[in-house]
């Protein structure tokens, strides 16, 4: 994509809608993970296609595998950011790797069909693919991407809901009122 925040579309509406499964803070920033390759790149003028390497599903992996880890001493961080969204939030290692394995891959495969040097199956040429993947335009996949970014709202409201019902279970049951105590006697 032109402008990473494309990704939060898909990646909000999935870590949300699978929330159980996986890390939502992990799963969106490894949209910001994988796109370090392409302003290392560019940055440094390197003379290679900018989406090289991370942009493969074989070293895509790789990449979210370490972000996973080192996200995982930044788990505290995420908890209040999670609570401030009112969004419930447990996670685990093994969790944050799948999250931030997950999140690149869909990434590549969101950037797949609009760049030209995205070679998901690298070291594969897989020339079949290649031509399959540059069907739909750039204005179907931003607003495909814009789509998903308000079909978010939806398990958003759901994590809402469930983070009040949690609070609610943590706070016990309500005292009961003088009122009700009457009508009871």
């Amino acid at each position: 994509m032109p402008v990473t925040p494309y990704h939060f579309g898909p990646s909000g509406f999935v870590a949300l809608t699978f929330r159980k499964w996986i890390d939502p803070p992990v799963f969106v920033l490894a949209n910001i993970v994988v796109d370090v390759e392409v302003l290392i790149i560019a940055a440094f003028d390197l003379g290679w296609p900018v989406h090289r390497y991370a942009h493969t599903l074989l070293l895509g992996a790789l990449v979210g595998l370490l972000w996973g880890v080192a996200a995982w001493p930044l788990r505290h961080l995420f908890g209040p950011l999670m609570r401030a969204l009112r969004i419930p939030y447990h996670t685990t290692r093994r969790k944050m790797a799948l999250s931030a394995v997950l999140g690149v891959w869909l990434h590549v495969l969101v950037d797949a069909p609009y760049h030209m040097d995205v070679r998901i199956f690298w070291p594969n040429r897989m020339s079949l693919w290649w031509k399959v993947q540059h069907r739909l335009g750039h204005k179907q996949i931003e607003w495909a991407c814009l789509l998903f970014f308000a079909a978010a709202l939806i398990p958003y409201a759901f994590a809402v809901v469930s983070f009040y019902k949690q609070k609610k279970r943590r706070a016990g049951p309500e005292p009961l009122q003088e009122d009700a105590l009457e009508t009871a006697g």
